[in-house]
């Protein structure tokens, strides 16, 4: 069987404080102790009225382009728990064979073609390729296992992240 290939265009361009992969937060829904948000602007093609009905909507699935990656491996060091390498489909790291992510995020608010989104984990420029809306019946396991995070969590405290970093001020000129 011959592998597909697959052509993407952005639906549309997110917008946040971040710059630099090493000033984002490992996830949106930790907090970074600076007030968050950000903005996705939609792509001046796409009719404004596919955003309709979606202001009712605590939160959002985004899926988007790492358009920063800089390859993959088949095994990485996560940010939490004991220095292993672990493999890359048991992380989340982004650094993947297909360079796409996903992250559920807060949606603040509809303005004509901009969503206003609370805390993300997004460069600033992050091609986005789809939005879904959550859905808690169909997206919340509660007393799901996380695998080797569990051990971490029960170690560390749940949600207990490396040194946040806050985002470094864009430069002048």
């Amino acid at each position: 069987m011959t592998p597909a290939s697959f052509t993407f265009q952005p639906i549309g361009t997110i917008r946040s404080p971040y710059r630099q992969r090493i000033d984002a937060p490992h996830q949106p829904t930790v907090e970074s102790g600076e007030p968050g948000g950000a903005t996705l602007e939609l792509d001046p093609g796409l009719p404004e009225e596919t955003l309709r009905d979606l202001e009712g909507f605590a939160y959002i699935w985004l899926v988007f382009a790492l358009h920063r990656s800089e390859g993959w491996a088949p095994t990485v060091r996560p940010p939490r728990g004991p220095r292993v390498k672990r493999g890359v489909f048991a992380t989340r790291s982004p650094h993947r064979p297909n360079a796409i992510g996903l992250s559920a995020v807060e949606l603040r608010g509809v303005e004509g073609r901009t969503l206003l989104l609370g805390d993300v984990d997004l460069l600033d420029g992050t091609p986005v390729l789809d939005i879904k809306p959550y859905v808690p019946y169909a997206d919340a396991f509660p007393g799901a296992r996380a695998g080797w995070i569990d051990a971490v969590d029960a170690a560390t405290g749940l949600r207990s992240v490396p040194g946040l970093r806050r985002p470094r001020k864009a430069r002048e000129g």
